[in-house]
């Protein structure tokens, strides 16, 4: 495995397993070059979304790069304001204009927002079958939100986007995924560096001479989950992304998949049911 490893989507889309995520609210003022940083380390996955506003700041790096756009996978989600069917093809467009491409190559439903969800996802299924996107999918979807997308869907979601690290591990949802054959996506894989200070995390890290974080995104990466870590800092990001020189023991990552406590920086969405 290495930065440019790629999963096979269910509908045969090649996605790299380790991204860039360019949530960073405060600072988007450096998200463009954070995004063309990565590119330059080798990373071809950038996930973003049309609430963290800066969609044409992830386009002009891309540009900037001068790597082909077939080259490198861009995802991007329609928010809660825009769900419902012909809201979110207009939602779509613009997120399209303001990255300067004509495709995204995966669209996702944000939030599984109650009223909302279904028509949402009827519009992802028409930008699909219109050769739009290549890839569409949900985010903080748990099992009840797929159960109730798959009595409606026409096509199987290539991918689920939630919230994924030892503390926040919904290993219902993961298995549910797997079986299903939905890619599992996870965001947050770091925790905003809020277990940094665990000793247990602090031994695993001091054992391979990495850090925390590595260890944190090795830690998903095993588990077969596309991994996105965020950050705005060189440094921090050619460190995520320097994970492939060393593996997890099963019995580590056993010991990691119990360390679960709802810690979260987002919502939980459980509380969309």
């Amino acid at each position: 495995m290495n930065l440019q490893t790629t999963t096979i989507l269910n509908n045969s889309v090649e996605m790299p397993m380790l991204g860039l995520g360019v949530y960073a609210p405060r600072h988007n003022n450096e998200v463009q070059q954070s995004v063309e940083w990565a590119l330059e380390a080798g990373c071809r996955l950038i996930d973003t979304a049309s609430i963290y506003g800066n969609e044409r700041e992830v386009g002009a790096a891309i540009r900037a790069s001068g790597i082909p756009r077939s080259e490198i996978f861009i995802t991007t989600k329609v928010w809660n304001d825009d769900e419902g069917y012909d809201s979110t093809l207009r939602a779509y467009d613009q997120s399209l204009e303001k990255l300067g491409t004509d495709y995204a190559d995966l669209y996702l439903i944000h939030w599984p927002i109650r009223e909302k969800r279904l028509d949402t996802w009827r519009a992802l299924e028409t930008l699909y079958a219109d050769k739009r996107v290549r890839a569409i999918g949900v985010s903080n979807y748990y099992v009840p939100h797929l159960e109730e997308l798959f009595t409606v869907a026409n096509i199987t979601p290539a991918v689920n986007q939630f919230e994924f690290s030892p503390y926040c591990h919904p290993a219902d949802t993961l298995a549910y995924c797997r079986e299903r054959g939905i890619q599992a996506e996870g965001y947050a894989p770091l925790v905003r560096g809020q277990k940094n200070d665990d000793p247990r995390l602090q031994a695993i890290a001091q054992g391979y001479g990495k850090s925390t974080f590595q260890v944190l995104v090795r830690w998903s990466l095993q588990h077969g989950v596309v991994t996105i870590p965020k950050s705005v800092k060189r440094d921090r990001i050619r460190e995520n992304f320097d994970v492939f020189d060393f593996e997890l023991t099963p019995d580590e990552m056993t010991q990691m998949d119990t360390w679960h406590d709802d810690t979260r920086v987002a919502w939980n969405p459980m509380e969309f049911l």
